[in-house]
């Protein structure tokens, strides 16, 4: 089956980290079964802009999905954050999906408005950029995932889950249940 949404995550890059909570989410993810719509995932992306930027919009090209949802550690927050936009510079560029409609409902999400000045939001806004600049009629959102634990797992993986089912409903993507 074709995948049709595209799933992103980093790897880690300080010398203490044993793993990215954005990857730890992603393979908690993959795992459950039955999951209602096609997914895709690519996995412990460089924490570099260009090459992660290079990685995922290859991927989108070779792929074509109806949505993509990239996810990135934010080690000082609690709960799943979903990102309004992205800067570079001066240009801000936002998703178009309706983040309210999106969180509605949700254990502990929160929609944010600061995606972090770092490789995160270099990502966000170059495939934000790329997809608008290219036509393509995928939605995008950038999450950021908090340190997990036993406490705050199973309502970070029914919230990440309810979004995914979201954007799929969003995007009109057929259910395969």
């Amino acid at each position: 089956m074709h995948s049709q949404i595209l799933l992103t995550s980093f790897d880690t890059w300080l010398p203490d980290q044993v793993s990215n909570s954005s990857d730890d989410l992603l393979e908690r993810i993959s795992q459950l079964e039955d999951f209602p719509v096609s997914l895709s995932f690519l996995r412990k992306l460089p924490v570099d802009i260009a090459q992660a930027s290079s990685r995922v919009i290859i991927k989108i090209e070779e792929m074509q999905p109806a949505a993509i949802i990239c996810c990135g550690l934010a080690r000082k927050r609690l709960k799943l954050t979903v990102e309004s936009g992205a800067s570079c510079g001066d240009a801000l560029i936002k998703t178009a999906l309706d983040l309210e409609k999106l969180v509605a409902g949700s254990v502990g999400t929160e929609i944010s408005h600061d995606a972090g000045k770092f490789v995160c939001e270099g990502l966000y806004y170059q495939v934000l950029k790329y997809l608008r600049e290219h036509k393509f009629n995928s939605y995008c959102i950038f999450v950021h995932v908090p340190p997990l634990s036993a406490a705050n797992l199973p309502g970070i993986v029914a919230d990440f889950s309810l979004i995914i089912q979201r954007v799929a409903s969003f995007a009109k993507i057929q259910q395969t249940f």
